[in-house]
C-alpha cells in the first residue's frame, strides 16, 4: 500500500495530476484500453483491493470489503476519442488521431483517488465496488458490463458516476432527479427507385426528389407530432446518392439520429419516421427500407439517490455550489444501462464556464477538479454505507 495515502492535499493533488497526465498522454479507444486497464488494476492491487479484470473486455472492478453491510458502486469511464489533439501541453497525446477529449482520463484518476482515500478510512461498514468501464463513447461498454453480469458479480444497492462539465462553473455540482442525459438512437433509410437519364425524368423513379421531401417531413415530427413539452431532436446527418450531373440514381441512402428523454417519445418517433418514409416512398413509386438502431437509453436519476448526492455535494462544498434543477443535456451516456438495473445518480462536476467543450481538439481536463471529484466520490461512499437505507 502506498505510504502517502493520507498525505496533505498538495501532495495528493500532485500525485493525481501526474497520474492523470500519464493516462492523457496514452489514450486508447473503445475496448482497446489495455494499458489503462493494466495501470488501473495495478494501482488497485497496490491498494490491497480485490481486483477483477476482463469484464466487458477491458473493464476493471476493484472491491473494498469492510464487514457486512450494503454495497455501493462508483463508476468511471476510461476510453478516448478518435480526434487529433491540438495545443502543445507537455502531457499531450502521444497517439496520433486519439485523445482524451471528454475527460475520461480525469474520471479514472478521480475514482482511483477515491479508492486511495477509502482504503485509509476506518468508518466504513459495507462494500465499495470501483467500476472502471471501457467504451463509453458510442460502443456501449456499460451495456456490455451489465450483460456480462456486473451487478450479479458485484451486488450494489446504488451506483453513482460523475462527469466533468464545461460551461458549468469550475467546482460547482449539478445533479437532479429524473433525466440528466438523452437517449440516442440512429436510423437509416434506403430509398430504392429506378435510375435514368436526367433529361428524361418521366422514365425514372427519382429517389433524389423523394429524399428531399423526406428530410423536410422528418423535421415535422418534433414540431407537429410531439407534445411541445417533450424535448426531442431528430437530425438527418448524412445523405448519399448519385455521382453524375446527367444521371438520376437508382437509390439514395439517408442516416440520422434521434435524441429524447422519454421511452414513450422514443417509440413514437421511431414509428413516425417509419410511417413518413414509407408514405413518401409510396407517393414516388419508390421502395423505402427503414432501419432503427437502438443506442443508449436516457440517463435517468432515481429521486432518492439524486437527493442524497446533492446533500453530500452541498456538505462538501456549499448549497450555493450545487444545482438541483436545470435543463438536462441532449448528449448521451451509457451509464444509463447501469441505472436501468440499480438505483443511482449521474453527477456533473463543473469544469469551468470558459473551458473548451467536450469532444473538442483543444479540450483538456481541469486538474483543479481532481481532489474535488475524488473527495465527493469518497463522501458518497462513506455516507451511503453509514446511512443506508435511510439516505
Amino acid at each position: 500500500m502506498p505510504d502517502d495515502i493520507s498525505a496533505p492535499n498538495d501532495t495528493r493533488r500532485a500525485r493525481l495530476v501526474a497520474l492523470r497526465h500519464d493516462i492523457h498522454a496514452h489514450p486508447e479507444l473503445a475496448f482497446e484500453e489495455h494499458r489503462t486497464s493494466r495501470l488501473v488494476a495495478a494501482r488497485l492491487t497496490e491498494l490491497g483491493l480485490e481486483v477483477h479484470t476482463g469484464l466487458g473486455g477491458t473493464g476493471v472492478v476493484g472491491t473494498l470489503r469492510c464487514g457486512d453491510g450494503p454495497g455501493i458502486g462508483l463508476r468511471a469511464d476510461m476510453d478516448a476519442l478518435p480526434i487529433d489533439e491540438a495545443g502543445d501541453a507537455a502531457h499531450k497525446s502521444t497517439c496520433p488521431g486519439v485523445m482524451h477529449a471528454c475527460g475520461h482520463d480525469g474520471h479514472t484518476t478521480m475514482l482511483l483517488g477515491a479508492a486511495e482515500a477509502l482504503v485509509a478510512r476506518e468508518d466504513i461498514i459495507g462494500t465499495v465496488h470501483f467500476i472502471f468501464q471501457p467504451a463509453e463513447e458510442t460502443s456501449g461498454g456499460g451495456r456490455v458490463m451489465v450483460e456480462e453480469g456486473l451487478f450479479e458479480i458485484f451486488p450494489c444497492n446504488a451506483v453513482f458516476a460523475m462527469h466533468n462539465w464545461p460551461g458549468l462553473k469550475a467546482g460547482d455540482i449539478a445533479v437532479q432527479p429524473g433525466p440528466m442525459m438523452a437517449s440516442v438512437d440512429t436510423f437509416t433509410i434506403a430509398l430504392n427507385g429506378y435510375g435514368g437519364h436526367a433529361a428524361m425524368p418521366e422514365k425514372a423513379r427519382d429517389p433524389i426528389t423523394a429524399s428531399a421531401e423526406l428530410i423536410l417531413a422528418l423535421q415535422t415530427i418534433v414540431s407537429r407530432k410531439l407534445n411541445p413539452q417533450d424535448p426531442a431532436v431528430v437530425s438527418v446527418t448524412a445523405i448519399k446518392g448519385g455521382e453524375a450531373f446527367n444521371v438520376i440514381p437508382d437509390s439514395v441512402h439517408i442516416k440520422g439520429t434521434v435524441r429524447c428523454f422519454s421511452p414513450d417519445v422514443r417509440e413514437k418517433i421511431k414509428a413516425e419516421i417509419e410511417t413518413i418514409a414509407h408514405a413518401i416512398g409510396t407517393a414516388h413509386g419508390i421502395d423505402a427500407v427503414f432501419q432503427f438502431i437502438e443506442g443508449y437509453p436516457s440517463t435517468i436519476n432515481t429521486p432518492r439517490e439524486a437527493a442524497f448526492a446533492a446533500k453530500i455535494a452541498s456538505a462538501l462544498t456549499s448549497d450555493a455550489q450545487v444545482q438541483t434543477q436545470f435543463r438536462p443535456s441532449m448528449a448521451s451516456e451509457d451509464f444509463s444501462f447501469m441505472l436501468q438495473q440499480v438505483p443511482g445518480a449521474y453527477i456533473w462536476l463543473g469544469a469551468g464556464e470558459t473551458a473548451a467543450p467536450l469532444h473538442n481538439p483543444h479540450f483538456d481536463f481541469n486538474d483543479d477538479l481532481l481532489l474535488t471529484g475524488a473527495d465527493l466520490l469518497t463522501e458518497l461512499a462513506v455516507n451511503f454505507l453509514r446511512d443506508y437505507p435511510d439516505i
